[in-house]
């Protein structure tokens, strides 16, 4: 069994004998890109077991070990872990927890302190807990090097072109399922290819948005007038199905086509912010160059996705990271990057502009960043944009799945009346 080591503060590290040794256990959230991050992960040599325990379970051991006023997407991830450490048949003293912190004020940089809380109220503080984050923390047996982020950020937008494919292909399938059995088929493909170092270039990723458009275009579909929904929100309960009781698959049911925008601009986003502290509050010209070349490096990849969904003649694509900024600058600055910022309500704009009028801001109860930037939003909107028709639904362990349900309904009553009123208007005689 590998040595616990500490550091000066105290603080367990995941050591190089313990990456020979130990399987990291990763939290669930997007399941198409998150298959290919870990397949990354394990070929940099590391052991990895993919989450996907749900259900009322997770809830109560999350209740169990976090105060229910802290932000229930860190209840629930924290719920995750110790209800796998507990029921999933690990040996805990042969796993470490891994997980994300992007440095802000939010709970994705603090939950991790929860964790490891939660972990030591359970008697299991010899767990080690890697932050996956750039400078937070480190681990002599965990790094983040160029080669990994360059592939992270190729799975990052792999995940964001088949999500957006699968979106506007799955409402319309004649056949049930044949959606959901490509995707599955092209996660399969693409890490059979990573495992064989290929599709981990730019120009071979080129070549494989190419692929994967072309593909989901040969599934049959019969098109009908279905209502468009924008998924917009808190990232975690935006896209975990554990996080928004399902709602993509709700949508679905109530004969709405969901719209759920990438991950790529949150991640932008978040690299985009150290830059911006530096136009606002001075520091560090080096940090700040760096940054705005990932940035630019991240949206030149971005376009070329854009690009693929463009020449298809089929799919609608996104903008990019900076036609987002231009939408946000009347409304809010980019000093208003708490949570999830100027995004959020940048994502908004984005769905009103095209075409998306109907729009479900999720979100945890009590996120006040996200209570600003998104619920606080919905006036401004309505103000400049009367058709606009966005529902905020807040999460939470008391949340009834009916009430959140029940209000969505309503939401999608009034997008259809709207809709009828907008034919009549078009049929009626100048």
């Amino acid at each position: 069994m590998a040595e616990l080591v500490y550091n000066e503060q105290g603080r367990l590290l995941f050591t190089k004998e313990m990456k020979k040794e130990y399987t990291l256990l990763m939290p669930q959230m997007l399941p198409i890109h998150f298959s290919m991050f870990r397949k990354f992960l394990e070929l940099e040599g590391y052991k990895v077991d993919q989450l996907n325990n749900s259900g009322r379970n997770v809830v109560d051991e999350g209740l169990k070990y976090v105060h229910n006023d802290t932000c229930y997407p860190a209840l629930l991830v924290i719920g995750q872990f110790m209800d796998a450490l507990k029921n999933g048949g690990y040996d805990p003293h042969k796993v470490a927890l891994l997980i994300t912190q992007t440095g802000g004020g939010c709970r994705a940089s603090n939950y991790i302190h929860l964790l490891r809380k939660a972990l030591k109220k359970a008697g299991m503080e010899y767990i080690p807990v890697i932050s996956v984050s750039f400078g937070l923390e480190s681990n002599p047996g965990f790094s983040i090097g160029l080669s990994l982020i360059r592939k992270l950020i190729y799975g990052m937008m792999y995940g964001d072109i088949i999500m957006n494919v699968a979106n506007q292909v799955r409402p319309y399938e004649i056949e049930p399922g044949q959606t959901d059995q490509m995707v599955a088929d092209w996660i399969d493909r693409l890490v059979d290819r990573f495992t064989q170092g290929k599709g981990m270039s730019r120009k071979e990723m080129q070549r494989g948005f190419d692929e994967i458009v072309e593909e989901f275009k040969t599934i049959p579909v019969r098109i009908t007038d279905k209502v468009r929904v924008g998924v917009v929100g808190e990232i975690y309960v935006k896209f975990s199905e554990l996080g928004n009781n399902y709602l993509e698959q709700f949508l679905l049911g109530e004969g709405a086509e969901p719209v759920v925008p990438g991950l790529t601009d949150f991640v932008i986003f978040k690299v985009f912010n150290r830059v911006t502290d530096v136009n606002i509050y001075g520091g560090n010209p080096i940090k700040k160059a760096l940054c705005s070349m990932a940035v630019e490096y991240i949206i030149k990849c971005q376009n070329d996705m854009i690009r693929a969904l463009e020449k298809s003649g089929r799919f609608r694509a996104p903008g990019d990271f900076n036609q987002l900024r231009e939408l946000a600058k009347d409304y809010l600055g980019e000093g208003c990057k708490m949570g999830e910022g100027w995004l959020l309500t940048a994502e908004m704009l984005e769905l009103i502009h095209s075409g998306t009028n109907n729009i479900v801001c999720a979100q945890p109860f009590g996120c006040l960043p996200n209570h600003i930037v998104g619920k606080g939003m919905i006036r401004a909107l309505k103000d400049n944009y009367p058709n606009s028709n966005v529902v905020a639904i807040d999460y939470d362990p008391s949340a009834t799945k009916i009430n959140q349900e029940n209000r969505i309904k309503l939401m999608l009553a009034n997008a259809k009346a709207l809709a009828k009123e907008e034919k009549a208007r078009e049929a009626a005689p100048v």
